[in-house]
């Protein structure tokens, strides 16, 4: 049976003026052509960073995000590790193309796009959409975004989100905070979606199946009395399989959180 041990990194740990170069220098609207991850000297490049990056999003896919090192990226794309440092500093750099790319993979609408009609339909679909890179990606649970990397990914998710609410009625610092809190709760609920199917595909054993494993313990060990909560709810057939239950979790706990939002916008016109 395959064990893992989850590692946990950090975005927006490397250089700041180098990585910054990196996440924006393929970007059009940066008014002039990137040199960011191209060697300065020599001869041509024969890497680019979307085939660096796209590399080291396919280890940490296949593999897990604690074998993502720049020798296994460089390994991945034929060339030496040295060389591979000619075009990314080091893997926290990395580590911030991955993230940024993996989040522009939801091709959110832009400005211009057709977006669905109503602010709920939107933050529904931001919802979904993160929902299914998180799926595609397991590892991306395992990259703490408290301090993100400040690239198209992030600002076209910041974006959507703040245009969704933008005029809904409420205060700036309000959808603000009601996208904060989207973004929060989405990304929690994706990222425990993500680790338990991961879970199973490491182990070979269904989360229902361990719990089947451990029906000794609600005979031997669990006291009706000390968790009267926990067997009222039981005896009201409360409980369901464990994947349902995170669905049902995921779905309620947006739908209270959208419904909280809506009667704040509701308040703001009265």
């Amino acid at each position: 049976m395959e064990r893992r041990t989850m590692s946990v990194e950090r975005s927006g740990g490397g250089d700041p003026v180098r990585t910054l170069a990196l996440l924006w220098s393929a970007q059009p609207s940066a008014g002039r052509p990137g040199s960011a991850g191209k060697p300065a000297r020599g001869r041509p490049p024969r890497l680019t960073l979307a085939q660096i990056r796209l590399a080291a999003v396919a280890v940490a896919d296949r593999d897990g995000l604690a074998t993502m090192s720049m020798a296994r990226v460089a390994e991945e794309v034929g060339v030496g590790t040295m060389s591979l440092y000619t075009y990314v500093p080091g893997k926290a750099e990395l580590i911030d193309l991955m993230v940024d790319s993996v989040l522009s993979e939801r091709d959110l609408p832009g400005p211009d796009d057709v977006r669905p009609s109503g602010w709920r339909a939107r933050i529904v679909l931001y919802a979904e959409r993160t929902r299914a890179a998180y799926r595609r990606h397991p590892w991306l649970r395992e990259v703490s975004m408290v301090r993100p990397p400040l690239g198209p990914g992030l600002l076209g998710q910041r974006e959507y989100l703040l245009a969704a609410l933008a005029d809904t009625g409420l205060s700036a610092r309000q959808v603000v905070a009601a996208t904060d809190a989207i973004a929060t709760f989405v990304d929690a609920a994706a990222g425990q979606q993500a680790e338990s199917e991961q879970a199973e595909r490491a182990t070979g054993q269904s989360t229902d199946e361990w719990w089947s494993d451990r029906n000794s313990f609600w005979e031997d060990h669990f006291d009706v009395e000390r968790f009267p909560a926990m067997t009222r709810t039981w005896e009201a057939d409360g409980f369901v399989g464990t994947a349902e239950a995170m669905v049902d979790a995921y779905e309620f706990g947006l739908r209270l959180l959208l419904d909280g939002i809506e009667r704040t916008i509701e308040a703001t016109r009265q």
